[in-house]
């Protein structure tokens, strides 16, 4: 494999995207003024703050006849408004108070202002709110404040008259009803949400069809159903690829001696050398050091299914400090004396409450204005790029290690849910081209974020109330945040682009897909997920060339490794502080990709024409003399 270094970088940034009912332009730093978002169906999820044609009004802005009402806001497919208040005061922190009208749907927020040329709209998906507070009492004018906590960096304040008829709720908390479905008793909007697209994004993934472009199963490796009712892992999916020369019986006693059961199981093996990435949860030592001999075979199976080295590592997410203090509660990690020819390594990444502070503090610095003077002692605060910077170097020891050394690795942390995934899907995608793919990076998610069981019901908190739920935590942030870093750094080795991104963490939120619902595969198949929803990727997969980057040059076999200090690494303001509208560039970039995008393809056409008339020309030539030999034409491989 060709091995890429870090190269300065033309960064992705996205603009106005074409935008569902309500044509919102949601978004990222480079959205611009647009008013091509009304001809587009497809939904939104990414909420919008309105327009204006001022340069210094929000990306998120957009126009609106001024003759808008109610029936001119396009509906989802069974979206249904349940409460309109007039009269309604938005405080928005860039452009200042601005009264309007509100409803509120069983799948978003929508707030217009019909005093402002352009007109002003705000359109929240529900799923973004984090929580609803009540501020103070009436004020001497009679106006009730409400705040709303987002969970896409946003603090949205309104204020609107005290209610005359007090058995009539506020429409406020016709919206905490629906906001948080899961705590008052009703389905998340996914599950009535009935838009069908022209192809069906839960046909993305087929574990077996993986394995088999992966090379497995082969003499080192099988594909084992010994979990296909989820009684040994519940938490991992039916389809596993273990060592050949262990038995399913010994499956089982190895997941006794693993954390929630999860086995070292294989996620990725080089083409080449046969050294594998696998992926499990820490061991059960505890504090008297146990140990098992089925679990040390097992691991020796690993080492052993790699004929170029003998040496295994195991990568422990977690700080030492950390993973010996799990042993007080059962936990713990290998000891190099019972693993023999194993070598274990800390990786110093925090756990899901640092992390979940982190962004907090982060939070509290890009919204909603940001202080110049203090800006990079206030962001260095936040320690944000620090957990970003530790989980690229712990992905890119991973690559070096796999590809460099020839050696293969095993990965955990405490479950093998949170930090082991982020690990393991990046080092592939360090690792291998296919995943720089949108349809391979699809599958990269759907394998080692859903199929292997990361919460995402419980980090991101779907439809739940419980804001202060220690569970809840931007584990996958900072995995979509770490790719963002590598196509700054490698922009022509990624198919997709920043709106892809963006999307992807926008959906992460909205409820409107059933992509990122539940905890396990198994409970997406008790839920019917595929059959009562609609997947994200139907939506992507429908209108690609949204989604692509018009650098991409196809390297398949170059490995990347990143430059992962910290002045290399910067923050992502395309998502984190795209409600800013200063910080907005001047050229609409997204618009430019879609015509760059065009231009390629011409440019390829006009370059098929021209290969097609040297051959001709060529056969010609040699068929007028028999007697000369034939000359091989080496096809032009132009990159444009």
């Amino acid at each position: 494999m060709e091995k890429s270094g870090s190269i300065d970088s033309l960064g992705s940034k996205r603009s106005s995207s074409r935008q569902p009912s309500v044509d919102s332009l949601s978004s990222s730093a480079s959205t611009s003024r647009s008013d091509r978002s009304a001809q587009a169906k497809p939904p939104s999820a990414m909420s919008s703050d309105s327009v204006s044609t001022s340069t210094e009004l929000s990306p998120e802005l957009r126009k609106v006849p001024r003759d808008l009402d109610k029936e001119e806001l396009q509906l989802l497919p069974n979206e249904k408004v349940q409460d309109m208040a007039q009269d309604v005061t938005y405080f928005c922190p860039f452009i200042g108070a601005l009264r309007g009208t509100v409803m509120v749907t069983n799948y978003r927020l929508f707030f217009k202002c019909m005093d402002r040329e352009p007109a002003f709209v705000l359109d929240l998906p529900l799923g973004v709110v984090s929580r609803v507070e009540k501020i103070g009492g009436a004020s001497s004018r009679g106006d009730v404040s409400y705040g709303l906590v987002c969970k896409d960096m946003r603090n949205l304040r309104f204020a609107h008259k005290q209610m005359e008829d007090t058995l009539r709720k506020s429409i406020f908390e016709v919206l905490i009803k629906f906001a948080f479905p899961v705590s008052n008793g009703l389905q998340i909007f996914a599950f009535e949400y009935g838009q069908v697209f022209p192809v069906n994004g839960w046909k993305v993934y087929d574990a077996v069809s993986e394995y088999k472009r992966q090379g497995i199963p082969n003499e080192s490796w099988r594909i084992t159903k010994v979990n296909d009712h989820y009684e040994v892992c519940d938490t991992y999916p039916s389809t596993l690829a273990v060592p050949v020369n262990i038995p399913d019986e010994e499956l089982k006693r190895v997941a006794a001696f693993r954390a929630k059961g999860r086995i070292p199981v294989l996620s990725w093996i080089h083409p080449e050398s046969q050294a594998t990435v696998t992926r499990c949860s820490q061991p059960m030592v505890g504090v008297n050091g146990k140990r098992s001999k089925e679990d040390e075979k097992y691991l020796q199976a690993i080492m052993d299914a790699n004929a170029q080295s003998h040496k295994l590592f195991i990568f422990d997410a977690r700080p030492s400090v950390n993973a010996a203090a799990n042993k007080m509660k059962g936990g713990g990690y290998e000891s190099e004396d019972a693993y023999q020819n194993a070598e274990l390594v800390f990786l110093d990444i925090h756990n899901i409450h640092v992390m979940r502070e982190s962004l907090r503090k982060l939070k509290d610095v890009v919204y909603p204005n940001i202080e110049d003077s203090h800006w990079l002692s206030n962001l260095e605060s936040t320690h944000w790029l620090e957990h970003i910077k530790l989980i690229l170097a712990g992905a890119l020891r991973i690559t070096d290690k796999v590809e460099s050394g020839k050696t293969s690795v095993v990965v955990h942390c405490s479950d093998g849910w949170d930090r082991t995934g982020q690990l393991t899907s990046l080092s592939m995608l360090m690792l291998d081209g296919y995943y720089r793919t949108i349809h391979g990076f699809e599958v990269l998610l759907e394998k080692e974020w859903l199929s292997f069981g990361h919460r995402f019901q419980l980090r991101i908190g779907h439809g739940d109330k419980n804001h202060t739920d220690a569970d809840r935590s931007p584990v996958f942030i900072q995995f979509i945040d770490c790719v963002w870093q590598l196509t700054r750094q490698f922009p022509a080795a990624f198919e997709f682009n920043e709106y892809f991104l963006v999307t992807i963490l926008d959906h992460l939120y909205s409820c409107l897909f059933g992509t990122f619902l539940c905890n396990s595969e198994q409970q997406r198949l008790k839920e019917e997920i595929p059959k009562r929803t609609v997947s994200l990727w139907s939506y992507i997969n429908s209108q690609l060339e949204e989604f692509t980057n018009p650098l991409y040059v196809n390297y398949s076999n170059h490995v990347l490794f990143p430059v992962v200090s910290l002045r290399h690494l910067e923050l992502w303001v395309g998502y984190y502080i795209r409600w800013n509208p200063r910080m907005r560039p001047q050229e609409p970039v997204h618009q430019r990709y879609k015509e760059l995008l065009a231009k390629r393809a011409e440019l390829q056409k006009r370059v098929d024409e021209l290969q097609r008339e040297v051959t001709n020309r060529s056969a010609s030539s040699s068929s007028d003399q028999p007697g000369s030999p034939t000359r091989s034409i080496t096809p032009v491989q132009t990159f444009v």
